[in-house]
């Protein structure tokens, strides 16, 4: 080696000198952009997802949940068959889609839940973080039941597993003389006798009475249908006759609230893992159902039924709305859970690839599970020798009383019936984590001192959750239910999301907005702010206002089946329904009250809609995530070297 090419020894602790300086330069700079705070005005950080899919599986847990397995196949049987994906497929594209996003970006963003996130970024308007709350928690007080009616029926299923199940024939204690048991119907007609009230006529005494023809116009309700209304519901005559509460749902409510606690008392550390069984297990039963379905006599009849497209259908208003309210509840925007769930990211995640995935999973979710559901209803309307439209029911129906009877026809029907039940179990779950997640977080961004004692927060949140859905266990449980289904979570939250896209996209700037998301998800090219930006401004406002006025046009009041609501439950509702829009415009009005008095009410209103000074990321998350994309650099003789990252 040469001499010239050989470094001094001279200069090696010149350069360590030179290293250990520009160290200490780094970490001043560092201290100088994000000091620390003292330790008296020090806040319990909020905690983040431990990973990337542990955000991703919550979100799709959250977003695919039990109206994917039991109202898509319904509305689209009833709106044009395959046909109705068309309109489901725009209206996720121009509403469903981009409220998810701006939401997702909108909570990444600034790393925080609903009701602080409104506190800075509009002050006029944070009342839209607390309406958002209150919208998640009556939904999360009723949701929680219908977790209770999974796990009533799984533990009867698990007791049943070497017998048979409880509702396979008609048991005296809750049936009526309308309950047509089939194997009962079967051995009669084996000695050619006629089935009627539950009886078994011979041929010469039901010629002689007429029986054939009064059993051909007798009504007849299958065993699951009054084993559901009279044993599980033990339904009252209406909504005004309370009666008492019902211990063994009483019971089952309080295991689905413990569930809820143990999975979220940790926060979304605790939560982010249970997901992982939670949001696939779903997934696996439906492809082991499907195969076995598709085997069945009479499957195909079924999927024929619910796949035959009727374009004619799509020029029915109707079928364009229907479609757009199953969108806009499947993916649940305007009810703080996206925003909440979000806020648990890093900065650096690409909340716009999460958006794609989920909606698309949604899709594919609802279109492939309505092929498991009308596999078995086209098996079950083979074996009871009946059109396939007469066997099939919207909401609970479907869920609790076709399958159940269906399962009953399945050889080891209580393993079927337990693996139905353990899957919407797990569908209910993840919907219910994302709700009681908005309510705590909401407090705990409200109070931050409360954060080092999450587990009581979380407790007492569930303990008042599970006595406010005591009223469900009641006789007239499921009249409350579905009188809070039909209110609580409609006009309310389209209301909110279009207050939403205005001020995101009109106050504060679309374009602004487009800059926000690219300095967290990276640089997009113009097309691709043009087209969110237009989506955000005028599409998807202009489809919500659609839906809206829809809704509005096409009012009923409340009904379950036959039973019309009285005047005084409707009130109710009503009240339930406009509680989160009254709570924004109240807290608007007090903003603007308790504004400086030289200013004019449009100069204070103006200025409320601004961004406050603390609006933004935080300095940790800026600075990791450009530490992230750009590494620390040194330079040796002039020449950049990187530094290993941890050195």
């Amino acid at each position: 080696m040469s001499k010239s090419s050989k470094t001094p020894k001279t200069q090696i602790p010149a350069v360590a000198k030179d290293i250990s300086a520009m160290d200490t330069k780094i970490a001043d700079s560092k201290d100088e952009l994000n000091p620390e705070p003292a330790a008296e005005d020090a806040e319990p950080a909020r905690g983040n997802w431990t990973g990337r899919f542990d955000f991703l599986l919550s979100l799709l847990g959250y977003s695919v949940g039990l109206g994917n397995v039991w109202r898509f196949p319904y509305l689209c049987y009833n709106n044009g068959g395959g046909a109705f994906l068309i309109p489901f497929t725009v209206m996720l594209i121009i509403a469903g889609l981009p409220l998810m996003f701006m939401e997702l970006s909108f909570g990444q963003y600034a790393a925080l839940g609903p009701v602080a996130v409104y506190n800075k970024f509009c002050p006029l308007f944070q009342g839209l973080g607390y309406g958002m709350v209150i919208v998640s928690s009556i939904v999360m007080l009723y949701y929680n039941l219908i977790i209770a009616w999974t796990i009533y029926y799984m533990a009867v299923s698990f007791m049943s597993i070497f017998y048979q199940l409880p509702w396979q024939n008609c048991d005296a204690e809750w049936s009526t003389e309308h309950c047509y048991s089939y194997e009962e119907a079967d051995s009669c007609e084996a000695i050619n006798g006629t089935y009627y009230l539950r009886k078994c006529f011979n041929q010469t005494y039901a010629l002689l009475h007429n029986i054939n023809a009064l059993a051909e116009g007798a009504l007849r309700r299958p065993p699951a249908e009054e084993y559901f209304t009279n044993q599980v519901l033990g339904l009252s005559s209406g909504i005004e006759e309370t009666g008492q509460i019902r211990w063994g749902m009483a019971v089952c409510l309080l295991a689905a609230w413990l569930i809820v606690f143990l999975c979220l008392c940790k926060g979304v550390q605790s939560s982010g893992k249970v997901v992982y069984f939670t949001a696939l297990f779903p997934y696996v039963v439906l492809v082991i159902l499907f195969f076995r379905g598709v085997t069945l006599p009479g499957a195909s009849t079924g999927i024929l039924f619910y796949l035959t497209p009727d374009f004619s259908q799509l020029l029915n208003a109707q079928v364009w709305g229907d479609a757009a309210v199953q969108i806009f509840f499947a993916l649940s925007p305007a009810w703080g859970g996206l925003i909440t769930l979000s806020s648990y990211n890093k900065f650096s995640n690409n909340c716009y690839i999460d958006s794609l995935i989920v909606a698309v999973s949604n899709i594919a979710t609802s279109f492939f599970a309505g092929l498991v559901i009308f596999s078995v209803i086209g098996f079950l309307a083979h074996e009871l020798n009946v059109e396939v439209d007469r066997v099939v029911d919207q909401g609970a129906g479907l869920a609790f009383i076709v399958y159940p009877e269906v399962v009953t026809r399945l050889p080891v029907s209580p393993l079927w019936s337990i693996l139905f039940f353990v899957m919407l179990l797990t569908l209910g779950l993840d919907s219910q984590f994302a709700l009681m997640e908005t309510v705590t977080t909401a407090i705990l961004d409200r109070f931050p001192n409360f954060r080092q004692k999450k587990v009581w927060v979380v407790l007492t949140v569930a303990v008042f959750g599970y006595l406010g859905g005591l009223i469900f266990t009641t006789n007239s449980g499921m009249y409350w239910l579905q009188l809070m289904d039909k209110y609580a979570a409609n006009w309310s939250v389209l209301i909110i999301a279009i207050g939403e896209c205005i001020l995101i996209a009109w106050i504060y700037g679309a374009e602004k907005f487009c800059g926000d998301i690219q300095r967290m998800i990276g640089r997009q090219t113009k097309l691709w702010v043009f087209f969110w930006s237009a989506m955000w401004r005028i599409i998807t406002p202009a489809a919500l206002v659609f839906i809206l006025v829809f809704n509005w046009i096409e009012y009923k009041p409340a009904s379950y089946g036959y039973y019309v609501y009285p005047m005084w439950a409707d009130a109710v509702g009503w009240i339930l329904g406009v509680l989160p829009v009254v709570v924004v415009v109240l807290m608007a009005i007090d903003q603007i009250c308790s504004g400086p008095d030289d200013l004019t009410i449009m100069e204070k209103a103006r200025a409320l809609s601004r961004p406050t000074e603390e609006w933004g990321p935080s300095a940790t998350a800026v600075m990791r995530h450009e530490s992230e994309l750009s590494p620390p650099v040194l330079l040796l003789h002039g020449r950049p070297v990187l530094r290993e990252r941890g050195a």
